[in-house]
């Protein structure tokens, strides 16, 4: 696939998942302001707003994670562009979704000063999370498995 055919899939994909992120994140938050409620063994949606980053740590410290989001946003779509030609396009995907997931909470950190989760996992004593959560671990956890299928190669 030539480099201009990969960089716009790359574009066009990473637009789609922050769109479908905050699309659904929105959904959720409105039906739960509204007082829709959920709960069954395996998880609850409940609502939280979380000004630190995973499992709480760095709470209140919305500068540091803007600046860690845009620093780690920008260093992805360099190591693509520079990269464009070598890169597999499913390692390309798994970027995009975990470039959509890092925007996604970035996004949520510059319009509401904390990001919204609300998925809660009752079987395990798991922080509460989000799509942008998910997006984001999805694409680490591709990258990792690919990386280690490319160095036993």
């Amino acid at each position: 696939m030539e480099k201009i055919s990969k960089f716009i899939y790359f574009v066009v994909c990473y637009v789609f998942f922050v769109f479908t992120d905050l699309y659904l994140s929105n959904i959720m938050v409105e039906q739960l302001a509204s007082g829709y409620k959920m709960s069954n063994p395996v998880f609850s949606l409940n609502y939280i707003k979380n000004t630190g980053a995973a499992f709480s740590i760095l709470q209140d410290s919305r500068e540091l994670l803007i600046i860690v989001s845009m620093i780690a946003l920008v260093l992805l779509a360099l190591y693509v562009i520079k990269h464009i030609k070598t890169i597999p396009l499913k390692s390309i995907f798994f970027i995009t979704i975990l470039s959509a997931g890092i925007a996604g909470n970035l996004h949520e950190r510059i319009v509401y000063g904390y990001v919204r989760d609300f998925f809660q996992l009752n079987f395990i004593n798991f922080p509460v999370f989000n799509v942008s959560d998910i997006f984001i671990n999805i694409g680490v956890i591709a990258l990792i498995i690919l990386i280690l299928i490319k160095k036993t190669k």
